[in-house]
């Protein structure tokens, strides 16, 4: 599939670049949903630090974690962001960090706006996901799998796919969970359970080096998943 949805007088429009714009447009729309008593107006702001957070940090993410050596040769290439190359675990970092910095200002709790944020983050992950399919990175293994689709003559895993409904079940289970009574800080840290644990299953069926038996992505999501499940443990203690 052409990564390129439309070229307007030498300028090109690009699948990823419009499947972003719809993942941050439903984030806002069901962050509006599920504010509680956060104003319209810091939900706007909010948005604002988010989106800066996320494409911050996923692109320094890709930089340092995964091509470190082609964008250090090629530094222009750091800010074309529009042709893909967005790392989700600097996303993470990038939204925390956001979160942070807009709950100090106004004196929340880091709890308040992150058990929300995760919500939407996991529903716009479904598009960028979906993005780089189009854009066909991030590639799965060669498989006769039954799923299994023709990339460039060979037959491989469509990674980005699993990882697209791997977020929306993400998605599904904290939306679920916000319905019901809990403590403060047990969405965020469910969600960076969840993300950790089912990044590490489908990075098994990605294309990509392996280090000791276990790609980039998998030795980053051990720690994810660690870290999650000691917060997770010292909630309920």
């Amino acid at each position: 599939m052409d990564p390129v949805l439309l070229n307007v007088f030498g300028l090109e429009i690009r699948w990823y670049g419009l499947l972003m714009v719809i993942a941050f447009i439903c984030g806002y729309y069901i962050l509006l949903k599920i504010r509680d008593d956060v104003s319209k107006e810091l939900i706007e702001e909010y948005v604002f630090y988010m989106i800066l957070g996320l494409i911050i940090g996923a692109r320094v993410g890709e930089v340092l974690f995964y091509e470190p050596t082609y964008y250090f040769s090629n530094p222009i290439k750091i800010f074309y962001i529009w042709e893909g190359g967005l790392a989700s675990h600097g996303a993470l970092i990038g939204g925390i960090i956001a979160n942070y910095l807009f709950c100090k200002k106004y004196k929340f709790s880091f709890y308040k706006m992150a058990d929300k944020a995760v919500i939407p983050i996991a529903i716009g992950a479904v598009f960028v996901r979906i993005g780089n399919f189009i854009n066909n990175e991030i590639i799965g293994r060669i498989s006769d799998f039954i799923f299994s689709i023709d990339i460039n003559g060979e037959k491989r895993h469509p990674s980005q796919l699993y990882e697209s409904l791997k977020n929306l079940l993400i998605f599904g289970i904290l939306l679920f969970l916000n319905k019901k009574k809990r403590r403060d800080g047990f969405i965020f840290w469910m969600f960076i359970l969840l993300f950790g644990i089912f990044r590490f299953i489908v990075e098994f069926w990605k294309e990509g080096g392996l280090y000791f038996g276990l790609t980039n992505g998998q030795w980053l999501s051990i720690p994810v998943t660690l870290i999650g499940l000691f917060f997770m443990r010292k909630i309920y203690k």
